[in-house]
């Protein structure tokens, strides 16, 4: 099993050795483990350890969704929106990959961020959103794709949090103006 690494940042190295000292000599023995990584924590200035991981994977995602994104492929985006109606209706499944990636972060973008599905739920609204029959092709695809999570036993579906490709943003607004005109 990989182990993901948790960055320890230390403004003054002085006051993290003397709280950490303090810390130590205020303890019976050898620490364990998990003592010893929550000393370390607490000299740093936070509560414990997996405050220390929380802040590390909140740092991992501001830093990610500031990350400068490619201009996106408007050849691309245009032939994906030959795939929907006017009304944001998927038509028919794409034969490229590619047009079929993007045409899912479409419904991804209309699942609501940290809802939960069952699996009836989020089949009913794979079905309203397109006509050509296969809600199970396309919630099988969000699936392997990595855009809907669901438990083992398939009860539980939810949205994956991530950013979305470049090409999604001039997607949705090529759909919605033409569903305005």
């Amino acid at each position: 099993m990989s182990r993901t690494a948790v960055p320890l940042r230390v403004d003054d190295l002085s006051p993290f050795a003397k709280s950490l000292r303090h810390s130590l000599a205020g303890h019976d023995g050898v620490p364990t483990h998990v003592e010893l990584l929550n000393m370390l924590a607490r000299a740093a200035g936070f509560a414990n350890y997996q405050h220390v991981r929380a802040d590390a994977k909140a740092t991992g995602r501001l830093v990610a969704a500031a990350a400068p994104q490619p201009p996106a492929d408007l050849a691309q985006v245009n032939k994906a929106a030959r795939y929907f109606d006017a009304s944001g209706v998927l038509q028919s499944w794409p034969a490229r990959y590619g047009h079929q990636i993007l045409c899912l972060w479409v419904f991804w973008s209309r699942i609501p961020a940290g809802a939960s599905y069952t699996e009836r739920q989020i089949s009913d609204q794979l079905k309203g959103w397109h006509v050509f029959g296969d809600h199970a092709l396309l919630r099988r695809a969000m699936i392997d794709g990595k855009m809907l999570s669901r438990t083992v036993d398939g009860r539980d579906y939810r949205r994956i949090e991530q950013v979305p490709p470049p090409e999604l943003s001039p997607l949705l607004a090529h759909l919605a103006a033409r569903s305005a005109a």
